[in-house]
Protein backbone atom coordinates (compact mmCIF):
# COMPACT_ATOMS: atom_id res chain seq x y z
CA UNK A 1 0.00 0.00 0.00
CA UNK A 2 1.22 3.44 -0.26
CA UNK A 3 0.18 7.26 0.41
CA UNK A 4 0.44 9.62 -1.84
CA UNK A 5 0.19 13.87 -0.97
CA UNK A 6 0.36 16.04 -3.21
CA UNK A 7 1.71 19.66 -2.75
CA UNK A 8 1.90 22.65 -5.00
CA UNK A 9 -1.22 24.14 -6.01
CA UNK A 10 -2.36 27.62 -6.07
CA UNK A 11 -3.49 30.95 -8.03
CA UNK A 12 -1.84 32.05 -10.82
CA UNK A 13 -2.27 34.57 -13.99
CA UNK A 14 -2.40 32.97 -17.53
CA UNK A 15 0.79 31.83 -18.87
CA UNK A 16 2.32 31.10 -15.57
CA UNK A 17 3.99 27.95 -13.80
CA UNK A 18 3.35 25.94 -11.12
CA UNK A 19 5.24 23.26 -10.26
CA UNK A 20 2.83 20.30 -8.68
CA UNK A 21 4.85 17.30 -6.10
CA UNK A 22 3.33 14.08 -5.24
CA UNK A 23 4.94 12.48 -2.16
CA UNK A 24 4.91 9.17 -1.41
CA UNK A 25 5.04 6.74 1.66
CA UNK A 26 4.93 3.61 2.68
CA UNK A 27 5.43 1.00 -0.52
CA UNK A 28 8.25 2.04 -2.89
CA UNK A 29 6.89 4.21 -5.60
CA UNK A 30 9.06 2.61 -7.87
CA UNK A 31 6.59 -0.32 -7.57
CA UNK A 32 3.94 1.81 -9.82
CA UNK A 33 3.07 3.79 -12.78
CA UNK A 34 2.17 6.91 -11.79
CA UNK A 35 -0.47 9.52 -13.85
CA UNK A 36 -1.53 13.12 -12.40
CA UNK A 37 -5.30 13.55 -13.72
CA UNK A 38 -7.61 16.72 -12.83
CA UNK A 39 -10.93 17.26 -12.19
CA UNK A 40 -12.80 20.58 -13.25
CA UNK A 41 -16.29 21.55 -11.08
CA UNK A 42 -18.85 19.22 -12.55
CA UNK A 43 -16.67 17.20 -14.68
CA UNK A 44 -14.96 14.20 -14.62
CA UNK A 45 -11.58 13.55 -13.90
CA UNK A 46 -9.30 13.47 -16.48
CA UNK A 47 -6.07 11.96 -17.61
CA UNK A 48 -3.54 14.75 -17.61
CA UNK A 49 0.09 13.37 -17.45
CA UNK A 50 1.50 9.64 -16.85
CA UNK A 51 5.15 8.30 -16.37
CA UNK A 52 6.32 4.42 -16.47
CA UNK A 53 8.09 2.85 -13.30
CA UNK A 54 11.58 3.55 -14.24
CA UNK A 55 10.32 7.42 -15.82
CA UNK A 56 12.02 5.89 -19.36
CA UNK A 57 8.17 6.59 -20.52
CA UNK A 58 6.31 9.59 -20.58
CA UNK A 59 2.45 10.35 -21.92
CA UNK A 60 0.37 13.33 -21.69
CA UNK A 61 -2.97 14.17 -22.67
CA UNK A 62 -3.15 16.49 -26.05
CA UNK A 63 -4.41 19.49 -24.58
CA UNK A 64 -1.45 19.96 -21.94
CA UNK A 65 1.65 18.37 -24.44
CA UNK A 66 4.12 20.61 -24.84
CA UNK A 67 3.34 22.81 -21.85
CA UNK A 68 3.62 20.20 -19.06
CA UNK A 69 6.31 18.14 -17.79
CA UNK A 70 6.02 14.34 -15.51
CA UNK A 71 9.20 13.71 -14.25
CA UNK A 72 9.86 10.58 -11.10
CA UNK A 73 12.27 10.57 -8.46
CA UNK A 74 11.97 7.08 -7.32
CA UNK A 75 15.03 7.26 -4.97
CA UNK A 76 13.10 10.13 -3.04
CA UNK A 77 9.92 8.35 -3.64
CA UNK A 78 8.28 11.44 -5.46
CA UNK A 79 6.63 12.68 -8.81
CA UNK A 80 6.48 16.01 -9.82
CA UNK A 81 4.39 17.74 -12.80
CA UNK A 82 6.20 21.19 -14.28
CA UNK A 83 3.22 23.17 -15.54
CA UNK A 84 3.97 25.80 -17.91
CA UNK A 85 2.16 28.24 -20.12
CA UNK A 86 -0.97 28.02 -18.16
CA UNK A 87 -4.62 28.20 -18.92
CA UNK A 88 -7.61 29.34 -17.25
CA UNK A 89 -9.06 25.63 -18.97
CA UNK A 90 -6.41 24.26 -16.90
CA UNK A 91 -7.91 25.65 -13.63
CA UNK A 92 -9.12 22.01 -11.66
CA UNK A 93 -7.86 19.84 -8.61
CA UNK A 94 -5.14 17.72 -9.37
CA UNK A 95 -4.68 14.48 -8.19
CA UNK A 96 -1.84 11.97 -8.24
CA UNK A 97 -2.36 8.56 -8.61
CA UNK A 98 -0.48 5.23 -8.72
CA UNK A 99 -0.85 2.38 -11.03
CA UNK A 100 0.05 -1.03 -10.09
CA UNK A 101 1.69 -1.90 -13.68
CA UNK A 102 4.87 -0.83 -15.18
CA UNK A 103 3.41 2.05 -17.94
CA UNK A 104 0.27 4.17 -16.74
CA UNK A 105 -3.22 4.05 -17.58
CA UNK A 106 -4.93 6.79 -19.17
CA UNK A 107 -8.20 6.03 -17.37
CA UNK A 108 -8.95 6.71 -13.69
CA UNK A 109 -10.73 3.72 -12.73
CA UNK A 110 -7.43 1.43 -13.27
CA UNK A 111 -5.62 3.71 -10.73
CA UNK A 112 -4.89 2.15 -7.47
CA UNK A 113 -4.05 4.28 -4.97
CA UNK A 114 -4.75 8.26 -5.21
CA UNK A 115 -4.24 11.27 -2.97
CA UNK A 116 -6.59 13.86 -1.94
CA UNK A 117 -5.82 16.84 -4.57
CA UNK A 118 -4.21 19.73 -5.20
CA UNK A 119 -6.36 23.01 -5.95
CA UNK A 120 -4.73 24.65 -9.06
CA UNK A 121 -6.56 28.47 -10.17
CA UNK A 122 -5.30 30.20 -13.53
CA UNK A 123 -7.25 33.77 -13.96
CA UNK A 124 -7.14 35.17 -16.86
Amino acid sequence: QVQLVESGGGLVQAEGSLRLSCAASGRAVSTYAMGWFRQALGKEREFAAGISRSGGSKYYADSVKGRFTISRDNAKNTVTLQMNSLKPEDTAVYYCGANMAVLPAQTSEEYDYWGQGTQVTVSS
